[in-house]
């Protein structure tokens, strides 16, 4: 497969030839295709185009190794989040002090008030993805069907193979686990 052909899959499809082949090209168009996210993440916590360029390319190198010890589910947000940590932890290691990056990232006054809410609510959301990779296999996939999915205790049976049992147990302690899961990223944040 040429690289123009990797082009028209989706991320998950891409990730899945990655993880079985092992096969860069697909791992090349992945990071090609969200350079620009990368970057605009790195210039919103750095302020400095040289360093931001720098650290994407440190990203890259460092998604390399995580893809081989992590199973992704959703590349464009966990690559999101492993933008961000890489750059508070330069910040950081530089001594810049957290409460003047909460300062610069949260109280820019011209961003308006919706671009505000805007941003929290893609804050959450990517928690929330983040926090659904903490949970086993049943929990994910139960949880995700019945509040992502609004499938019922039933269909998320038959989708799944588990009793209607199985699946109310695994989304309680899944809903457990997730809000355990989305304080220590809050908690860490």
């Amino acid at each position: 497969m040429k690289q123009t052909d990797y082009q028209t899959l989706e991320d998950r499809e891409l990730l899945e030839r990655y993880r079985l082949s092992k096969d860069n090209e697909c791992l090349g168009v992945l990071l090609q295709r969200y350079t620009v996210l990368l970057l605009g993440v790195c210039m919103k916590y750095l302020k400095n185009e040289e360093e931001a360029k720098d650290s994407v390319q440190q990203i890259f190198l460092k998604v390399l190794q995580e893809l081989q010890k992590y199973k992704v589910e959703y590349f464009k947000s966990w690559l999101y989040m492993v933008a961000k940590n890489h750059c508070l932890t330069l910040l950081r290691s530089k001594g810049r002090h957290n409460t003047e990056l909460n300062e610069s990232i949260l109280a820019a006054p011209d961003v308006p008030h919706d671009k505000t809410r805007a941003l929290q609510k893609e804050t959450s959301l990517l928690q929330l993805e983040q926090a659904l990779q903490g949970l086993n296999k049943e929990q994910k996939e139960c949880v995700t069907l019945f509040y992502l999915q609004k499938l019922s205790y039933q269909q998320v049976a038959d989708a799944t193979g588990y009793t209607v049992m199985q699946v109310k147990s695994h989304i309680q302690n899944g809903k457990r686990n997730l809000k355990l899961q989305l304080e220590k990223i809050q908690h860490h944040e």
